[in-house]
């Protein structure tokens, strides 16, 4: 089954180089720009066989097997973490950050806990996995949740698919619980009621993707899961990468059940200086004109 869907790959991935090479051709442009994965390669490759300069960016602390490659010819390499470097020719690399869009740089602080309806005198921990939601942040949350909702409101972005379930669960384990009120689950979140959350929220639980860009520019203390075994084990790598700066701490899934993540919680919430410290970290992180960076860079090798 696999060596069937190998060779299927294969030969899609031809017929992308082939139908690159003939697109790169007829536009011909001063540079092509990647961003690494299995999507770039035949763009790179054709750039790379019509002489097109290339410039690359890589969003992990470990780059994949592309940018990897493509390092080796491109004209610029920029990077958001600084451990990414070190896989590249140092005089190409840049370490410019992630670029993140500009409304993710304005939680709404101001009557974030109105729009949520929520009491601005309890502290808030916003969940976050991604639109597909995470399974293991899903269950641990759900185990944990009887004693979260007595000192903590909860904000969940459950992913789409995952509501209902999570829903008929916790219509199960809160029940007779008093503050049953505290827990607020979303399947998706907009951009404003995201904005509104990451302004309520005093912690944020969440993957170690490119939230974790998303949570340094919103300047609130969180706790990083990364994936187990994801590609390279780039996620681990990631949160501790980001975790070295002192704006998170990391519980790797093999760790992570009900009474760690209450532990974990109960530890920073219940310790201001720590959260201060905390927000302080997240500034030094985040780079705020990445993106204006990295544009300046694919102008100056077009331009030459």
């Amino acid at each position: 089954y696999f060596s069937l869907l190998n060779v299927v790959d294969f030969f899609k991935t031809g017929w992308g180089v082939v139908q690159s090479l003939w697109d790169i051709f007829l536009m011909y442009p001063d540079v092509v720009f990647g961003k690494g994965g299995y999507a770039s390669f035949p763009a790179l490759f054709a750039a790379r066989i019509l002489r097109i300069p290339v410039v690359i960016h890589e969003s992990d602390s470990v780059p994949g097997k592309t940018n990897i490659w493509a390092g080796k010819f491109a004209q610029r390499i920029a990077v958001s973490y600084p451990e990414a470097a070190s896989y590249f020719p140092a005089d190409k690399v840049a370490y410019t950050g992630n670029p993140i869009r500009k409304d993710f740089f304005l939680p709404l602080k101001t009557n974030a806990h109105e729009f949520l309806n929520l009491d601005p005198h309890i502290p808030t921990v916003l969940f976050i996995g991604g639109s597909l939601g995470s399974k293991k942040i899903n269950e641990t949350l759900l185990e944990a949740l009887p004693r979260l909702v007595e000192k903590y409101q909860i904000i969940h972005q459950t992913g789409k698919n995952n509501l209902e379930e999570v829903k008929s669960i916790v219509e199960a384990v809160l029940t007779r619980n008093s503050k049953k009120d505290r827990y607020r689950p979303y399947g998706y979140m907009d951009s404003l009621t995201l904005r509104s959350a990451a302004g309520a929220a005093d912690l944020i639980v969440s993957r170690a993707g490119s939230a974790i860009f998303e949570i340094a520019a919103w300047g609130v203390p969180s706790i990083i899961v990364p994936i187990t075994d994801s590609n390279g084990n780039h996620q681990a790598k990631n949160a501790f990468a980001y975790a070295r700066s002192g704006a998170a701490v990391v519980i790797e899934e093999n760790n992570l059940t009900g009474n760690m993540f209450m532990a974990e919680t109960d530890r920073i919430l219940e310790n201001k200086e720590l959260q201060t410290k905390m927000k302080e970290a997240t500034k030094a992180f985040v780079k705020p004109d990445a993106a204006r960076k990295i544009a300046e860079e694919v102008l100056k090798v077009a331009l030459s």
